[in-house]
C-alpha cells in the first residue's frame, strides 16, 4: 500500500484551476519528485498537503488515513514536515533554539506543568534536546549550534531548516525547492543529505525541484506538471525525454524547438 497517495486532486483560485485533477501515489521509502515550468502548480500541491490551501475537490490519503480537511495545526504531528522554497527562520536565535521549535508536536506536559516546571517537564526538555543533538550531529551543524540564524551563510541557513524539518520526526518530508540559491557545490551537498535522510533514517521525501541534476541524483520518480496538470509520471530519464516535458520547457513547437 501507498505511503501516501492524491487522488483526483483540484483547487480554483476564481476562475483559475492552479491544479486541475492530478493523482499520484508515494511508497514508503522514495524520493518522489515534481518538476514543471514556473506557475506549473508544484507548490500549490505541497500547499495542499500541508494544508495550508484547502482542495476544491480530491482527496489525501497518509499511511491509509484521509487528512483532506485535517487542520493545518495537525500536519506535523501526523508525521508530514515540510521545507519551504524561501528560509522561514527565526533569524535573531540560535542555530539550536531554531530546531528546538520543530519539537513543538511532540511536547505532551500541559502549561501548569511547565510554569511548576515540574521533573516530567525536566525530563521532556532533556529527551527534546537530545532529538535535536541527534540532527544537528547527522547533519554535521556542531560548529554553529550556538550561533545566531542571522550570522550563517545561506548555505548553512538551508541546512538548518532542513533540519529543523528532521526534528520533527517526519515519516513523509516535503523538500520545496531544497537548491534554491545554492551554489553547485552546496547543491550537490544537499542531494548527498537527501539520499542519506532516505536511506539511513528511512524518510519518505517528495520534493519540488528545477535543479535537475539534483533531480536526476536522488529521485526514484518524477511527476512532470504544466497549467495544474500532469504530463508525465516516471523515471527521471524518461520524464525529461517526454514530448510534453520539452515542449513545456522550451516552449513552442517541438520541431521549432529543435
Amino acid at each position: 500500500m501507498s505511503m501516501f497517495q492524491a487522488d483526483d486532486i483540484s483547487v480554483r483560485f476564481g476562475g483559475i484551476r492552479a491544479v486541475d485533477s492530478v493523482s499520484f501515489d508515494v511508497q514508503e521509502g522514495e524520493v518522489f519528485c515534481i518538476i514543471g515550468p514556473n506557475g506549473a502548480g508544484k507548490t500549490t500541491i505541497f500547499n495542499l498537503i500541508s494544508r495550508i490551501y484547502s482542495t476544491t475537490s480530491g482527496r489525501l490519503v497518509f499511511n491509509g488515513q484521509e487528512f483532506t480537511h485535517t487542520p493545518p495545526d495537525r500536519i506535523a504531528g501526523m508525521g508530514i514536515a515540510r521545507t519551504f522554497q524561501n528560509i522561514e527562520l527565526f533569524p535573531n536565535a540560535t542555530l539550536l533554539q531554531n530546531l528546538l521549535i520543530g519539537r513543538h508536536c511532540h511536547h505532551k506536559v500541559g502549561f501548569l506543568s511547565q510554569m511548576a516546571f515540574l521533573p516530567s517537564v525536566r525530563r521532556e526538555e532533556l529527551h527534546h534536546r537530545e532529538k535535536v543533538e541527534d540532527v544537528i550531529a547527522f547533519l554535521g551543524l556542531q560548529r554553529y549550534r550556538d550561533s545566531l540564524i542571522a550570522n550563517l551563510p545561506y548555505g548553512v541557513r538551508k541546512v538548518v531548516e532542513l533540519g529543523r524539518a528532521l526534528c520533527t520526526e517526519p515519516k513523509l518530508l516535503l523538500l520545496d525547492e531544497p537548491s534554491s540559491g545554492l551554489n553547485v557545490e552546496e547543491t550537490e551537498g544537499m542531494g548527498f543529505w537527501i539520499e542519506d535522510i532516505k536511506k539511513d533514517l528511512g524518510i519518505t521525501v517528495i520534493m519540488v525541484e528545477h535543479d535537475m541534476a539534483l533531480v536526476n541524483q536522488v529521485s526514484d520518480r518524477v511527476m512532470a506538471l504544466n497549467y495544474g496538470k500532469v504530463i508525465a509520471m516516471g523515471s527521471p530519464s524518461e520524464v525529461q525525454s517526454h514530448p510534453e516535458v520539452i515542449k513545456a520547457y522550451l516552449g513552442g513547437d517541438l520541431e521549432e524547438a529543435a
